[in-house]
C-alpha cells in the first residue's frame, strides 16, 4: 500500500505597528498593530479556514473516514483565533473530534528558537504542547520545527523529547539519489522516524495550481491523482506538505481550489493500493529505508531550501543577534506579560520581512508584508526591542 499523507501549516503572526519609530521609545509600548491583524485573521478566516475546514469535514465524513489529515498550528496563530475568530477554532475541534485528523507539536511562537537557544526552544515546545492539550484534549505524537527547518541536531533534540517523528522538506541537497517518498530515520537517531516533503507534487498545488502559464494548467483532480499513482512501485509514501492558506487565499477560490480539494480523495481512492494516513500512522505501518544524514540546516521556504529567508543579511542577523540577547534579562524580569510579549517578537515572520532576496522569490516574501523595504521592517523591530531594552532597565534587570 501507499500512503497519501497530508500536512497543513496553519499560522499567522502578530505583526508590528508600522508607524513604531526612534520617538516611541521610552514612551509607548503598545507594538502590534491591532486593527491590522484583526482584519488578516478575519480575512483568511473568511477566505481559506473556514471554507477549507468546511471542506475538509465534508470529504472525511463522505469516505467515512478514509481521508485522514494533519496540521501544526501555531501558538500564535491560535492566540489570535480565540481573540477574533473562535468560530474557527471550533470548527478545527470538529475536525479533531473525527479521529481523523492529527495535530502536530511545533515552537508556540513559530521562532528560530532552536538555531539560537536551546533551553528557550525547549521551553517554547512545551508551551504548544500545552495549548494544543487545552485546546483539543490530545498530546502530540509527531514534531514540526517552525518553517520545516531540520538537521542532524534538530533530530537527535527531538528525539530525546520522545516525539516519534519530525518532518522535513525532501531538499534535493540532502536526498541525492533517494526518493522523498519513503520513511527514512534520522543519521543520528534510533527511534524517530524523519517524513520528508515530496515538494514537486506539494508545490504543484501551493504555487502551481493557479498558473495559467503552467504547461500542466489546469490542473484537475484526476490529473493529480494519476501523478500520484505513479508512485505505486516505486515509493510507500507521498507527503504532501503546505500551507493552509494554499486554499482560499494563496489559490482563491475562483480558481476551483476547493472543488479540485472535493475531488481529490475519491479520485486518489479509486486505486486499490492507495490509502490516506496521518504521519503517525505512517510511521506505524512503514519501516525506515535507510538512515538520512543532514549535517546542514535545510528549510521549505524558496528555492534554495536553506536559512537565507530568515538569517544571513546584515539586517536580519543584527535583530537576531539583538532580540536573543534579551532571553537573561527579560527571563530574570519575571514578568510574564512581558516575555510574552518578547517571545512574539522571536516569530520567524519578523525576520522574514527584512529578507533581501526579491528575485527568485519575491511575490512570496510580499505576502501579507506590511512594510514597503526590508531596512523598514528591521527599523521598526530594533526600535521595539530598544523599547524593551528601556523597560528592562528601569526594571534593573539590564546592565
Amino acid at each position: 500500500m501507499v500512503s497519501v499523507c497530508f500536512y497543513f501549516q496553519v499560522h499567522q503572526p502578530f505583526r508590528l505597528r508600522t508607524d513604531y519609530n526612534f520617538f516611541c521609545i521610552g514612551k509607548d509600548h503598545v507594538y502590534e498593530d491591532n486593527n491590522e491583524n484583526r482584519e488578516i485573521i478575519r480575512k483568511v478566516a473568511t477566505k481559506c479556514y473556514l471554507p477549507a475546514n468546511q471542506t475538509m469535514l465534508k470529504v472525511i465524513r463522505k469516505h467515512k473516514g478514509r481521508f485522514r489529515i494533519s496540521y501544526s498550528i501555531s501558538g500564535v496563530c491560535l492566540e489570535q483565533l480565540e481573540l477574533h475568530a473562535p468560530e474557527v477554532i471550533e470548527s478545527f475541534q470538529e475536525l479533531v473530534s473525527t479521529g481523523c485528523v492529527e495535530l502536530l507539536n511545533e515552537t508556540y511562537y513559530h521562532s528560530l528558537a532552536f538555531n539560537f537557544s536551546r533551553n528557550e526552544f525547549r521551553e517554547q515546545v512545551e508551551a504548544h504542547r500545552e495549548k494544543v492539550r487545552k485546546l483539543f484534549k490530545v498530546k502530540p505524537k509527531v514534531f514540526r520545527n517552525t518553517e520545516l527547518i531540520y538537521n542532524n541536531d534538530l533530530a537527535v533534540e527531538v528525539e530525546k523529547m520522545g516525539y516519534k517523528a519530525v518532518l522535513a522538506e525532501g531538499a534535493n541537497q540532502i536526498l541525492g539519489w533517494h526518493s522523498p517518498n519513503y520513511l527514512y530515520q534520522p543519521g543520528p537517531c534510533y527511534k524517530l522516524n524523519l517524513l520528508l516533503k515530496n515538494y514537486r507534487l506539494s508545490d504543484d498545488l501551493a504555487f502551481r495550481f493557479s498558473d495559467r502559464n503552467w504547461d500542466q494548467w489546469p490542473l484537475n483532480a484526476e490529473k493529480y491523482a494519476g501523478w500520484i499513482h505513479k508512485v505505486a512501485g516505486n515509493g510507500e509514501v507521498v507527503n504532501l506538505f503546505m500551507d493552509y492558506e494554499t486554499f482560499g487565499e494563496h489559490q482563491w477560490a475562483d480558481t476551483g481550489i476547493f472543488e479540485f480539494l472535493s475531488d481529490l480523495p475519491g479520485k486518489i481512492l479509486t486505486h486499490p493500493d492507495f490509502r490516506f494516513q496521518t504521519p503517525s500512522e505512517v510511521v506505524s505501518s512503514c519501516q525506515p529505508v535507510a538512515k538520512l544524514d543532514v549535517p546542514y540546516f535545510i528549510s521549505w521556504a524558496d528555492v534554495e531550501r536553506d536559512l537565507t529567508a530568515w538569517m544571513g543579511n546584515s539586517l536580519q542577523d543584527s535583530a537576531l543577534q539583538m532580540a536573543y540577547s534579551l532571553e537573561k534579562p527579560v527571563k530574570k524580569s519575571g514578568n510574564t506579560e512581558l516575555l510574552h510579549t518578547w517571545r512574539k517578537l522571536l516569530t520567524s515572520d519578523h525576520f522574514y520581512y527584512m529578507c533581501t532576496k526579491w528575485f527568485s522569490d519575491g511575490d512570496v516574501h510580499k505576502y501579507f508584508n506590511p512594510y514597503s523595504s526590508p531596512y523598514d521592517a528591521y527599523v521598526t523591530y530594533i526600535n521595539v526591542l530598544n523599547d524593551i531594552k528601556e523597560t528592562l532597565k528601569h526594571l534593573e534587570v539590564l546592565n
